[in-house]
């Protein structure tokens, strides 16, 4: 399960921290806008977890069905199966990533360690029991790993609205963002 720790060091206890956007109000754009980068590149690696678990609960789903319905290995419908989450209907919020995961072998090593003695390249080899234990610490974690995301997308809300609400009373200007993007301040005279 996915801990938030009071204090610690890792992003998710930043981010999850109770006073991470405390004062925002108060806190130059510059700020505001790192924090929400900070946490929006916390929501890329949740998503991108839950992406990890998402295909490892479809191959074990599959290898259920399989010998319940017969049919071929799940070898032979690997691509089918990782391809049908890929395109399947939406269930999440839809939010734009401009970021790309910063951790993932982290990740990968985090899933492979849930069921250490599980090897998903054979699921045929697991016994029943060994299946259906494996199916629940996936779902599980997945659950553990959506509840993380989406307390990170409130923090990502509110850092947006700031950011909006500064841009809409005009104490914030796309001139000076854009300026500062291509290094250099605006002169434009200001009334």
């Amino acid at each position: 399960m996915i801990e938030v720790r009071p204090g610690g060091r890792r992003r998710i206890d930043r981010v999850l921290a109770p006073d991470y956007a405390e004062g925002v109000e108060q806190r130059p754009l510059a700020d505001v806008r790192a924090l929400r980068d900070e946490a929006a590149q916390e929501e890329t690696d949740l998503s991108y977890l839950r992406r990890l678990l998402h295909a490892r609960i479809d191959i074990v789903r599959a290898e259920k069905l399989r010998r319940t319905d017969g049919g071929s290995s799940v070898v032979d419908q690997l691509a089918t199966i990782l391809a049908s989450n890929a395109v399947g209907p939406s269930t999440g919020l839809g939010r734009y990533q401009s970021h790309e995961p910063s951790r993932a072998d982290a990740h990968q090593r985090h899933v492979e360690a849930l069921v250490s003695d599980v090897d998903l390249s054979d699921v045929s080899t697991l016994s029943d029991e060994k299946l259906d234990l494996t199916l629940r610490t996936f779902i599980g974690e997945e659950a553990s790993v959506s509840q993380r995301r989406r307390q990170v997308q409130v923090v990502m809300d509110q850092l947006n609205a700031e950011i909006a609400g500064r841009y809409q009373r005009g104490s914030a200007s796309v001139d000076d963002l854009l300026a500062n993007e291509r290094g250099r301040p605006n002169n434009r005279l200001r009334e």
